[in-house]
């Protein structure tokens, strides 16, 4: 699987951004997906989770209530909204497919392919 995200840029705080994740020469309709970032100096954190199904989601307890993951209905590309971004939501972001159907672990040894990343810059 190759994954490519995008929808990465800068924005400022309160404002909203939206990050897609699609899938290239072979799809993920049958595993969970997540979102990672990462911030420089910072280890790689888990964002948000989505079950192969879509109807399942889990979030990192720093984006509840404002980050929002869906997934299309064929299960190929996901979203992660990002409503009310903070300048602490500032990092890269980077898509994951899990070994299994359920995209809540927290561990990035759970999921086995990654996509390259999309920087997000929030400016106070």
């Amino acid at each position: 699987v190759q994954l490519q995200a995008s929808g990465g840029g800068s924005v400022q705080a309160g404002g909203s951004l939206r990050l897609s994740c699609a899938a290239s020469r072979r799809t993920f309709s049958n595993n969970g997906v997540a979102w990672f970032r990462q911030a420089p100096g910072k280890e790689r954190e888990f964002v948000a989770g989505i079950n192969w199904r879509g109807d399942s989601t889990s979030y990192a307890d720093s984006v509840k209530g404002r980050f929002s993951i869906s997934r299309d209905r064929a299960g190929n590309v996901v979203l992660l909204q990002m409503n009310s971004p903070k300048p602490e939501d500032t990092a890269a972001y980077v898509c994951a497919v899990a070994r299994g159907a359920y995209g809540s672990s927290r561990s990035p040894l759970d999921y086995n392919y990654w996509g390259q990343g999309t920087q997000v810059t929030v400016s106070s």
